[in-house]
């Protein structure tokens, strides 16, 4: 496999690829049809965490041309954030809003209770914007640059996007999706009845991605070469 700044422009063109080629002569909505839509986005899904991966190692592997020198501050930051990451990941799998990576498409996103979605409309992509931003400020070198800027960038960009594209199709209903839903808050465990509804699954999927964050964390060294620890 290629290697140096070779190696690392073939594993960003691909992973780019990868993203626009499906909207190519209504590709994806031919696959959807074919294989159905949780067949094809979990396949796509997969895909792109093995892609990105690449694309992280080819980083690694990239010549070092300094941006700003190693920061010793700076490494706590992708120690701090990542079980919040992890955990935002986690809440975001089926988040009752179709306006949102990750989200439900056959849910009424006008209707009073829209469980996590209260806590954020957009948990997967805050979940993304920590990763960019903690392991940002971790990485001063051309490569990691580009990888972690590239995609704090289109984090960023993507939550105006899904909430200019709320506004218009809801109509009428924007007012009340907006008001039941965050872009982040914990105000909605302090009313007994959402509690009642939906503070147990969210002590679950709060364990989970501390559990996954634990993982990661012990795999980090094994699979990108460096500690992860910032001591």
């Amino acid at each position: 496999m290629a290697t140096g700044w070779t190696g690392f422009a073939l594993a960003m063109t691909v992973f780019t690829v990868s993203h626009f080629l499906p909207r190519l002569a209504d590709l994806r909505g031919r696959m959807i049809t074919s294989l159905g839509r949780k067949i094809y986005f979990s396949a796509y899904g997969l895909l792109s965490l093995v892609l990105f991966g690449w694309v992280i190692v080819a980083a690694a592997q990239a010549p070092y041309v300094e941006l700003w020198p190693p920061l010793d501050w700076a490494r706590w930051a992708p120690m701090l954030a990542m079980p919040v990451a992890f955990v935002l990941a986690v809440w975001g799998m089926g988040v009752d809003t179709p306006y949102t990576l990750g989200g439900k498409r056959t849910v009424d996103p006008t209707q009073g209770d829209l469980g996590r979605a209260a806590l954020s409309r957009h948990p997967l992509l805050l979940a993304l914007l920590l990763w960019s931003l903690s392991h940002l400020l971790a990485n001063g070198d051309l490569a990691h640059a580009i990888v972690f800027g590239g995609s704090l960038f289109i984090a960023s960009a993507a939550v105006l996007l899904f909430d200019a594209k709320a506004t218009p199709a809801l109509g009428s209903g924007a007012a009340a999706y907006f008001a039941h839903t965050a872009l982040f808050s914990l105000r909605p465990i302090g009313d007994p009845n959402w509690r009642r509804q939906h503070l147990r699954g969210l002590y679950l999927r709060t364990a989970i991605g501390l559990l996954l964050w634990i993982g990661a964390l012990h795999l980090h060294e094994q699979v990108i070469g460096v500690s992860p620890l910032p001591f």
